[in-house]
């Protein structure tokens, strides 16, 4: 189903929800859902949803929770073995695994509801069923969900902020994609949470500001997204095109 159009609007696919899209995507890309390519996959999605909202599209909040969690499964491809959250290791070879296993679900749960609307519809043509009288007032909409905000900042702009993050270091000398440098998300979780003693809060590309390799930045984002999920640290930010402060949860 596409979205209504008039000679000033895009015309974007809708969407059942963030698994409908994926599986989408998948398909799309002919690839197996046991093989999917995390980081094409992450580019596609947010590429999607910053066509949502370069066209006016209200994005649901279940849509920007889906883009947190791939951003993080992709920033965790980036990692060696040896360099992967202790406390996850333990639980899962490969962090793409329990989204596999949502869609994969999902694809039953799908592909069931649609045999049972096929049978339907095959029912309707062979007893000539009369159409089921209109309903006399429809039920009001339900409101939208809101965008989820890390304080006030959603995840979809946190996302978008460590892309250019990555992009402003690959452009700075000395740069290295290769991982010649050992460094933990513990480590890392540390280090942030004693400049916000120090400072009280962070700039978030000051955060990256002297770091000169890719495992770095990585593993620095997952420290950062472990501390926003655990309700110690929170962003925000005060204008619309700024940067984007990091503060205690509390402050």
């Amino acid at each position: 189903m596409d979205l209504p159009t008039d000679p000033w609007r895009v015309s974007l696919p809708v969407f059942e929800g963030p698994l409908d899209l994926l599986l989408y995507l998948i398909k799309k890309a002919e690839v197996d859902i046991y093989d999917i390519e995390i980081a094409s996959i992450t580019d596609q999605y947010l590429g999607y949803l910053e066509q949502m909202a370069k066209h006016d599209l209200e994005i649901a909040g279940e849509f920007l929770v889906v883009a947190a969690n791939l951003i993080y499964i992709k920033s965790r491809t980036l990692l060696p073995e040896d360099q992967q959250p202790p406390e996850e290791e333990a639980e899962e070879e490969d962090p793409r695994w329990e989204l596999i296993k949502q869609l994969v679900e999902y694809k039953k749960f799908k592909d069931a509801a649609g045999d049972l609307g096929e049978r339907e519809r095959l029912r309707e043509l062979i007893f000539h069923r009369e159409a089921k009288p209109a309903v006399a007032a429809a039920a009001p909409e339900e409101e939208a969900p809101k965008k989820p905000v890390l304080g006030r900042v959603s995840v979809l702009d946190l996302v978008k902020a460590f892309q250019t993050v990555l992009q402003r270091a690959r452009e700075r000398d000395g740069f290295k994609e290769i991982f010649e440098d050992k460094f933990s998300v513990s480590d890392k979780i540390q280090a942030i949470l004693d400049l916000i003693e120090k400072s009280g809060r962070l700039r978030f590309f000051e955060l990256f500001n002297d770091m000169t390799s890719r495992t770095e930045i990585a593993v620095t984002f997952l420290a950062l997204l472990e501390l926003i999920r655990l309700k110690q640290l929170k962003c925000v930010q005060s204008d619309v095109f700024g940067d984007i402060d990091i503060l205690r949860a509390g402050a």
